[in-house]
């Protein structure tokens, strides 16, 4: 291992990946960090390599992994840390050139000292809680998603999939190849008008692979018979042990329960897509500034043009700075490890700025598309947690519920900030460090208060930004 590296990269997705590859053939010394046993980040998730299992399906719509991956594998050049997750980025308090990033993996806890630091580090479901989410059954898209490819294993027999993003079909898709039973897909947004469709149908030149891979799963859920019902939305969950029936209500446009209009679905298995939230919790720990886009993904990291964050050295890319696709992931890769070559190495200025001017435009390009799915799939949050009942847990961790909350705040008329809720009541505290309930907390304070969600703020990440055992920790060197 060297002593001082020129690049860490936290996760193995298509941005990560892309990354890795220009910056090592360029002749910087990289390493990558990422929490699974093998590389390609959730989108091109792989099953375990005793599966023997061929290249994963979304490989077809996105030509650019095919090299990717065949360069992944034959990669000498890059340090690899699988099954790793980064807990930490620090300064160096020798050299203000340099950041010390923790790691921790199967050989036990470790910092390495690094010129540069790329995160990106991908995103995940955003939780949605309502009467009986914790019931056994209840999933979220990406989960089943990583069930599905990453073991073969189907959570359930007959599965209702509400929500609103288009993962969801696309996990969909994954059932049904699987096998399994779909009762019913109900998107909680009304049928698109004729003018929001007209207004997307520009956005698609350039973007054929993804137009058809659609209009397959749509044909496919129409070939088994599957149900797909606009303004349709979840009112809750009912079971004794586990998961046995979804209640649907019809929604107006703002998503709202239209009148007596619940029926009842008999199911063993919900799964939940209502949108992804970035990863941002270790880039707010090293300092990076950060701000709220409630479309694109939740708390974003600013960034500028070349994807350098607002701290020196560290650098974003994917999901980080807004949910939009591998494609986009892949460019930003890209760009990020041509500005680290520059940045790094004596090269020739012009050529490597006309690279990188290059990939901004083509940038620029492919978030027309990406804008458009994000404006027709964003979700109204603040509709969401209306289904809320007292009972309805929030936290799931330290099992607070919503009633729980809700005196807090009426002791305590002043509170504008969801940091204050958690000292108080211990949201935020358990396992998941506040992944699972910051949003729905933040939304009922912002609901309360009549405010917007940058306005009650967020948890404060602190390290480690993921659980780290303690014997890890006191045994590093």
């Amino acid at each position: 291992m060297y002593e001082v590296l020129d690049l860490l990269i936290v996760g193995a997705g298509p941005a990560g990946l892309s990354a890795a590859r220009i910056a090592s053939a360029q002749g910087l010394t990289v390493a990558v960090v990422d929490e699974q046993a093998r590389f390609g980040g959730q989108v091109f998730r792989q099953a375990p390599g005793e599966f023997a299992a061929a290249d994963p399906d979304s490989m077809h719509t996105y030509p650019f992994s095919h090299s990717l991956f065949e360069w992944a594998r034959g990669s000498t050049a890059v340090q690899w840390h699988f099954s790793t997750l980064v807990w930490g980025i620090f300064d160096d308090q020798q050299d203000e050139h340099l950041r010390q990033v923790g790691i921790a993996g199967p050989n036990g806890a470790s910092v390495l000292k690094v010129r540069r630091v790329l995160i990106a580090a991908g995103a995940y479901d955003l939780p949605v809680a309502f009467p009986g989410w914790t019931l056994p059954g209840v999933l979220t898209a990406g989960g089943v998603q990583t069930m599905i490819k990453s073991q073969s294993l189907m959570p359930g027999q007959r599965f209702l999939l509400v929500g609103g993003h288009p993962l969801l079909l696309l996990v969909a898709e994954l059932l049904l190849d699987a096998g399994a039973q779909i009762a019913e897909v109900a998107i909680s947004r009304s049928l698109p008008k004729m003018r929001e469709m007209l207004r997307a149908t520009r956005a698609l030149p350039g973007q054929s692979r993804l137009v058809k891979q659609l209009i397959a799963i749509l044909w496919k859920l129409r070939r088994h018979g599957v149900p797909l019902r606009f303004g349709t939305g979840i009112a809750r969950v009912e079971g004794k042990e586990s998961v046995q029936a979804a209640i649907l209500c019809q929604l107006d446009h703002n998503w709202q329960a239209i009148g007596d209009t619940q029926r009842r679905v008999d199911v063993d298995t919900v799964v939940v897509g209502y949108g992804l939230l970035a990863s941002t919790e270790l880039a707010r720990q090293a300092g990076c500034g950060v701000y709220w886009d409630s479309a694109a993904g939740g708390w974003l990291v600013e960034h500028d043009d070349r994807l350098r964050s607002s701290q020196p050295g560290v650098l974003v890319a994917g999901e980080q700075t807004g949910i939009a696709g591998a494609f986009n992931a892949h460019l930003q890769g890209e760009l990020a490890a041509w500005q680290c070559v520059l940045e790094l190495t004596e090269q020739a200025y012009e050529p490597i700025e006309h690279t990188l001017l290059g990939l901004m435009a083509r940038l620029k390009r492919n978030r027309r598309f990406t804008d458009t799915v994000i404006t027709l799939s964003a979700p109204k949050l603040d509709a969401l947690t209306q289904r809320i009942t007292p009972d309805t847990v929030v936290c799931r961790c330290e099992e607070v519920t919503a009633q729980e909350v809700t005196q807090f705040l009426d002791a305590h008329p002043y509170v504008t900030d969801i940091n204050s809720i958690k000292l108080a009541c211990r949201t935020g505290m358990g396992m998941c460090q506040g992944r699972y309930c910051q949003h729905t907390v933040a939304q009922m304070l912002a609901s309360r208060l009549g405010c917007g969600m940058e306005q009650v703020g967020i948890y404060k990440a602190q390290a480690p930004v993921k659980p780290v055992p303690v014997m890890a920790l006191a045994n590093m060197e």
